[in-house]
């Protein structure tokens, strides 16, 4: 796929988009691609401690996920947050409506997200959260969805959903998974529930959940084959180009 000027990734929570396309968007950023990201909920349930403040749990959550895209390669100014309660988003019309906005006003040529149609996916945010991006590009593109928003209508060239079940498109993040790491590592809040780290001091936990990360980005790079070089490290995705 050729590399796109400007890639919008949806995640349903600060870090999704990390995990999901991390390494992608760091090797696009680093070939000149202008990188967004919208976060569709609040991130307030991603703690497991029932004592911390839910308000400094947000505020927090922003801060990684900012600092997170400046590792990538983004501004960190160029991050989207919807706000919507964490473990309550629906793919309604009126989040809908909203990602369109986003959409045209940002006018990328790929969109990253889940894939909704994963399956025996848990989590329903990130189900609703794949749905919401599938709907909002069909309604980005056509004038009579939400003419009075102002911007024009976009349709973007490329759809690329991450943990899909049948992908058929790998990118090579070989020379990109550090930038993918480093901006998983700017979670702190997520050490404990997410990343199995339970002491951030202890280098031995940090190396192992890194070590997973290489791992997973091993085992997408086996199905990939080019005919000028073997891909190492990879991220998979269900490509869709009729938009």
């Amino acid at each position: 796929m050729r590399r796109p000027a400007r890639a919008l990734a949806v995640g349903a929570h600060p870090d999704d988009v990390e995990f999901g396309c991390g390494g992608t968007l760091a090797k696009w950023a680093g070939d000149g691609t202008t990188i967004m990201h919208v976060v569709c909920t609040d991130g307030s349930k991603g703690s497991w401690d029932p004592d911390e403040p839910v308000a400094e749990l947000v505020a927090t959550r922003q801060d990684e996920q900012r600092a997170a895209a400046r590792a990538l390669g983004g501004s960190g100014d160029d991050v989207v947050f919807l706000g919507y309660t964490d473990g309550e988003l629906q793919a309604g019309i009126d989040e809908r409506r909203e990602l369109v906005r986003w959409i045209r006003r940002l006018q990328p040529d790929v969109v990253l997200g889940h894939d909704p149609w994963r399956r025996y996916r848990l989590h329903p945010d990130h189900r609703q959260a794949g749905f919401l991006v599938t709907d909002a590009i069909v309604a980005a593109r056509d004038p009579h969805f939400f003419p009075d928003l102002g911007p024009a209508p976009h349709r973007p060239s490329a759809l690329l959903l991450w943990e899909a079940d049948e992908p058929n498109h790998t990118e090579d993040i070989t020379a990109s998974l550090e930038r993918k790491l480093r901006a998983l590592l700017a979670h702190r809040s997520q050490f404990r529930s997410t990343h199995h780290i339970d002491d951030p001091a202890d280098e031995a936990q940090v190396e192992r959940f890194r070590a997973r990360v290489a791992a997973r980005a091993a085992e997408h790079a086996v199905d990939a084959h080019r005919a000028d070089a073997r891909v190492e490290l990879g991220e998979r995705f269900r490509i869709i180009t009729e938009l």
